[in-house]
């Protein structure tokens, strides 16, 4: 926010950040007495995905930065898996959540393009 990094302009950057901001917005219409369980947990992996980035590409060695990025995927994944569950259990809607699900989407494959190159 205050430093002006090389990263944060990044297309890939950018986009985390939606996520994370997405994540907020949509985990705000599940059920209060999940305020404390699903809530935390998607929102908590999906702040991960971005803070990984953001540590990541503060990392000099490629194989640091790569292992960030391998772990802001995981938390991609795991915020897909976490909103399976939800759409399951009739928390959201897959019509309502489908800005969610292709952010999800373009984070996986830029994250994964990042760990091939």
């Amino acid at each position: 926010m205050f430093l002006e990094l090389a990263h944060t302009k990044k297309e890939f950057f950018q986009q985390s950040r939606k996520l994370a901001l997405e994540c907020y917005r949509v985990t705000k219409e599940f059920p209060s007495d999940e305020k404390f369980a699903m809530v935390q947990q998607i929102r908590r992996a999906a702040l991960s995905v971005h803070l990984n980035i953001a540590e990541g590409c503060s990392r000099k060695s490629l194989a640091e930065r790569k292992r960030f990025f391998e772990i802001a995927r995981g938390s991609v994944i795991e915020v897909d898996t976490a909103i399976d569950i939800a759409c399951e259990l009739k928390y959201c809607e897959l019509k309502s959540i489908e800005n969610l699900g292709a952010l999800i989407i373009s984070c996986f494959k830029q994250l994964t393009g990042l760990i091939n190159e």
